[in-house]
């Protein structure tokens, strides 16, 4: 099965795929607390961590319901980081994914809420 979202450059992928399989290894505070939520269907759908999608690797991806889901630290907030993100969640977003962002202090501060909205794009 092909997905339309397979486009990374195959040497790319291989340095991608290199790289999100550390970033699983080393997760952190909040992909770990998250992760507790979405791994094994939790909310009822499937997840993959760390995931390579085009040349970009996502936090999280719920495939089948082409949701995507972001965590943003502090360096988040900084000028070119937001630039960047914007332009990751507009190449996601033409590519059929809809993209939802946390901050790590919206998740460890509510996560009842953040696992609702997660729950809402699910089941739309």
């Amino acid at each position: 099965m092909s997905y339309d979202y397979q486009t990374a450059d195959p040497f790319l992928y291989a340095l991608l795929k290199e790289f999100a399989q550390k970033n699983r290894n080393n997760p952190t505070e909040a992909e770990s607390l998250l992760w507790q939520y979405l791994k094994a269907d939790g909310l009822g759908a499937t997840f993959k961590r760390q995931h390579v999608i085009g040349d970009y690797i996502v936090d999280f991806a719920c495939i089948p319901y082409q949701l995507v889901i972001e965590l943003d630290g502090h360096y988040h907030q900084l000028p070119d980081q937001q630039t960047s993100d914007a332009e990751r969640t507009e190449w996601l977003e033409q590519n059929g994914f809809r993209v939802l962002r946390f901050t790590n202090e919206e998740l460890f501060g509510n996560i009842d809420g953040v696992l609702e909205k997660i729950k809402e794009q699910l089941y739309i």
